[in-house]
């Protein structure tokens, strides 16, 4: 911004006092936020070039397919978020038939002056969801784990389950499960085990799960594999295996899965068999400290207390060290170049370079949607309303079934991140789109419109 947006001292106490009382609901009208002065871009290769044309200006389109104009638009778009306070900074990429778009917008915490940069590193909570799957994948292919076989030998604690009758039955009102768990039924949430969208008060399963410490929210787990594993022996199934899909928990089961099938954590074998031959330097379930600088706090708007804050500072940090739990569900940090290298392996079937990660067909296996209708109408009513109207789910990705909106191209996949990312890859288009920001998604109209401006930005300028 220009110096002439410079805020006074007082108006900038200000619109801290309502940023901190309104939270996620943003600033008033016309004030500006305490980071506005600062908004720098880095990093940013969203150039506009125009040329003379009878009196207008026609738009350039890159080798990639995207006009340079409209990128700047794109630009322009996610500035005016940064300016209406909802998040302090962000970072955006667009990459389509190899030509990458960057763009770093804003500054790193709410009241400092570091700008942020292509390479800060991020929370990028459920992201790394696909991340988990393809290391389960890993070990498919070569045979040391089964995609139907019954989990019971590596994760005895979900054998010989019961099951709730309904939801709201009390945990011993129970029937036997008619079926093992399988590696499949991790995959694809459809094990038993899940976020519960029944209140506590209305479910004693939901209750458990957080009396336990291991209901899906947003702090880290806190018990090590083994004690997350036996806090679910001694619940009982919420639904029948494969019955239904629930978020989240099959994800972190899976993690604890794949580190006892290879005697290696889980960060361990994601490191020597994808980060390690991708060269994603920066992901990881935790910073070092050497990279601290790079990672910037994190905000959200308390879910109790309705209150705007800090969620993770920088200096004490839950990532600043190996967690106790390393969360297959949620706890990586990564950055854009990271998932970008990622993506590109899997819109290239498996392969980066000269390294193969997966075969096609494992790629085409994790992307597939494996909910049927049966299972996606009995699951409506635990995720978000009208999710499976145009949504299915495959290995760790959600993936779009029906054009409803300039980016649902059937066929593409990705997901959100609850710490405020998202990332999703498009075959057909060719394109890998990511959004990283250090703003906890929560329940208010903002961070929706956040999300849709970026892909509606991201598709509109595409130019062929």
């Amino acid at each position: 911004m220009s110096s002439g947006n410079l805020t006074s001292h007082s108006a900038t106490a200000a619109t801290r006092r309502t940023v901190l009382k309104t939270g996620a609901i943003g600033v008033a009208a016309g004030i500006a936020a305490p980071w506005l002065a600062h908004t720098a871009r880095a990093d940013s290769v969203a150039i506009v070039s125009t040329s003379q044309d009878t009196g207008g200006s026609r738009q350039i389109m890159s080798d990639g397919g995207l006009s340079e104009t409209r990128l700047a638009r794109m630009h322009e778009t996610m500035t005016r978020h940064v300016e209406e306070g909802w998040v302090p900074g962000l970072v955006t990429l667009v990459s389509r038939r190899g030509e990458v778009h960057t763009d770093a917008i804003g500054v790193t915490a709410i009241e400092g002056r570091d700008p942020m940069r292509r390479d800060t590193i991020f929370r990028i909570a459920s992201v790394g969801k696909p991340i988990a799957a393809a290391a389960a994948m890993i070990l498919v292919e070569e045979c040391v784990l089964r995609l139907d076989d019954p989990v019971d030998e590596l994760l005895p604690e979900l054998a010989n389950r019961q099951v709730l009758r309904a939801i709201d039955s009390t945990l011993d009102d129970t029937v036997p499960a008619n079926r093992p768990i399988t590696l499949r039924d991790l995959l694809t949430f459809r094990a038993g085990y899940g976020a519960i969208f029944t209140p506590p008060d209305q479910s004693p399963l939901a209750q458990a799960l957080i009396d336990a410490g291991v209901a899906a929210g947003p702090n880290l787990i806190s018990l090590a594999p083994d004690e997350f594993m036996k806090a679910y022996a001694d619940l009982p199934l919420a639904h029948q295996p494969g019955e239904q899909w629930l978020y989240n928990t099959g994800s972190d089961m899976l993690g604890v899965l794949i580190a006892r099938a290879t005697g290696m954590s889980l960060g361990e074998f994601m490191q020597e068999r994808i980060f390690s031959p991708l060269g994603m330097t920066d992901t990881a379930f935790s910073v070092p400290e050497d990279k601290r600088d790079r990672l910037p706090a994190a905000y959200w708007t308390n879910f109790e207390t309705g209150e705007f804050g800090v969620f993770d500072s920088v200096d004490d940090s839950q990532w600043s060290q190996p967690p106790v739990f390393e969360s297959g569900s949620g706890g990586l940090v990564s950055t854009v170049d990271d998932l970008l290298v990622f993506g590109e392996m899997m819109l290239n079937n498996g392969t980066y370079g000269n390294e193969r990660i997966l075969s096609r067909p494992s790629v085409a296996l994790m992307t597939a949607d494996h909910i049927t209708p049966e299972q996606k109408a009995a699951s409506a009513v635990d995720f978000f309303p009208g999710f499976w109207d145009n949504h299915g789910w495959g290995f760790g990705v959600a993936i779009n079934t029906r054009r409803d909106t300039l980016e649902a191209t059937p066929g593409r996949y990705g997901w959100d991140g609850g710490y405020g990312t998202s990332w999703y890859v498009d075959p057909a288009e060719e394109l890998i789109g990511i959004l990283m920001t250090q703003r906890v998604w929560d329940g208010t109209g903002i961070p929706q419109k956040l999300l849709a401006d970026f892909w509606t930005s991201v598709y509109q300028a595409i130019a062929d």
